[in-house]
């Protein structure tokens, strides 16, 4: 359960919300890992927690993606404002 909570934690610092659907999946399914728990259903709770894990693993790599994503659409516009300020120049 703590490997999830820190899964879950990590998503979250990098910007996992709830719109996404692996984030809000992890959430859930850690959710009911608590409930399994709490029933002493333990094999339940462990498999639900390794879900939970991770789904949300896979929400913070999205994430990160995305981020790099956005950034590398960023380096590419200030490298075609560079070579227009360069041929304004010759």
């Amino acid at each position: 359960m703590r490997l999830t909570e820190q899964a879950l934690t990590q998503a979250k610092a990098v910007g996992a919300t709830d719109e996404l659907a692996e984030f809000r999946m992890a959430g859930e399914k850690y959710q009911a890992a608590k409930s399994a728990l709490a029933e002493q259903e333990n094999k339940k709770a462990r498999q639900l927690a390794e879900q939970a894990e991770l789904d949300a693993r896979l929400a913070e790599a999205k994430v990160l993606t995305r981020k790099s994503a956005e950034q590398f659409a960023e380096q590419g516009k200030s490298i075609n404002r560079l070579r227009k300020q360069l041929g304004e120049l010759q």
